[in-house]
């Protein structure tokens, strides 16, 4: 294959990172069997807490209490009026409902009822089929917690699996909230007080094992606030080295840490409430250097972290670095990240995640990262062609098979 000239590269780039199919390694969606743990439909992406936390300091005359007594629709409705009709849609929330509804066949110049009246007839295998198309998307890795009473009975129960739907063992109610589910642990049939004697870490051990043979996860993952520290005396610190860790090490399964969220800063608005903080990057390279044989991933909240998570990432090839996490999903600042990254990391990353609870945010987290990506990449092969590299499009559409999903796999060990 002839290398390409410079004035090919930005559209080939910006081709195949439109065609290739991405996997997203990361979201909280869940496959049809789970019932309504799936969200989808414009009144929950409208909905959605990103849009809350706005209606509320844009509309300060409804109080959240309010707010939340409403029924769902007269909250997308009021969200609608608000922050569509009455101020301009340009934050990147308000922007993401417009593609989403738009590349979805809504006319969002109609009134919200017509825009929901829309989608009315649909069933949620079709929703669930429209949302990966629009969104060229192949498959995602779900958050599945067993300490959830409504999720857990259907992963006992069994269900028809969905290929395009796969797990993640999440662990916060085990690392974070031990204390609050030590009881549902019991009734589970685990006895692991939060003293974490000798028995309680071998129960959750048991515990850890039991659910990543039911699940078979692709990782395990927690959040965690941005005080986590690692190791100090804490439960959390404790039941990583003492049960996780050793999991992992006996299983294979990669172990993702999330870091840097400020739980309920303002409690009023709820899930909406949360804020962010600068984390430890410190204590990832000591888990990393003493577990060489485990894999980790990482995201951080804070903006603040990402220089020195990619140089942490330099040095220890069993770290991951994953996404533009919450805060951090704006254009501006994941083509920052992103351009930071490829300069110290070259592809050995995975530069975005779509952290969607909605599924039909699938479509629009994946539409805004893709162009920026690709700008990112064909900058950076501009440079490379500029030094004497005879680039080709088989190299690029390699690399971007590797930072759209295949990174993640080879990282996780499956395909």
């Amino acid at each position: 294959m002839n290398p390409l000239a410079i004035a090919q590269i930005r559209p080939t780039v910006h081709r195949l990172i439109t065609e290739t199919p991405v996997f997203d390694i990361h979201t909280h969606l869940y496959a049809a069997p789970f019932g309504d743990l799936l969200l989808w439909g414009p009144d929950e992406l409208v909905t959605y807490h990103y849009l809350i936390a706005e209606v509320s300091r844009t509309d300060r005359s409804v109080s959240p209490e309010a707010f939340y007594g409403m029924t769902k629709q007269q909250q997308a409705e009021h969200i609608w009026q608000r922050l569509f009709i009455e101020h301009g849609p340009v934050s990147e929330a308000r922007r993401g409902v417009l593609t989403a509804l738009t590349a979805l066949g809504a006319d969002v110049t109609q009134p919200y009822p017509a825009i929901r009246e829309y989608f009315a007839s649909r069933t949620v295998e079709q929703h669930i089929d429209a949302v990966f198309a629009a969104a060229n998307c192949s498959g995602v890795v779900m958050t599945n917690d067993p300490l959830d009473d409504a999720e857990r009975p259907v992963w006992e129960q069994g269900f028809a699996e969905d290929k395009r739907f796969r797990a993640a063992l999440r662990i916060d109610g085990l690392l974070v909230f031990l204390e609050k589910n030590a009881e549902r642990l019991q009734s589970m049939g685990y006895t692991i007080s939060p003293a974490l004697g000798e028995s309680d870490l071998a129960e959750a051990r048991r515990f850890l094992s039991d659910w990543a043979k039911k699940m078979d996860p692709l990782y395990m993952a927690v959040s965690l606030p941005d005080s986590f520290r690692y190791p100090d005396d804490s439960m959390t610190s404790k039941l990583i080295k003492e049960a996780v860790i050793p999991v992992c090490r006996e299983t294979g399964i990669p172990f993702a840490l999330m870091i840097g969220v400020k739980r309920l800063i303002n409690p009023a608005l709820k899930l909406a409430g949360d804020g962010v903080g600068r984390g430890d990057v410190g204590s990832v390279a000591r888990l990393c250097d003493e577990n060489p044989e485990v894999n980790f991933l990482l995201t951080m909240l804070a903006l603040e972290n990402q220089h020195e998570v990619a140089v942490t990432a330099r040095k220890f090839p069993n770290l991951l670095p994953f996404g533009c996490w919450w805060f951090l999903n704006d254009p501006s600042l994941i083509e920052q990240i992103t351009r930071m990254r490829l300069e110290l990391l070259g592809t050995s990353f995975i530069p975005q995640h779509s952290d969607c609870r909605v599924l039909d945010q699938l479509v629009y987290k994946w539409s805004h990262s893709r162009p920026i990506i690709a700008d990112c990449l064909a900058e950076k092969y501009e440079m490379a062609v500029k030094a004497g590299w005879p680039l080709t499009e088989a190299e690029i559409a390699r690399d971007v098979k590797d930072v759209l999903g295949e990174n993640f796999f080879r990282f996780v060990g499956k395909s």
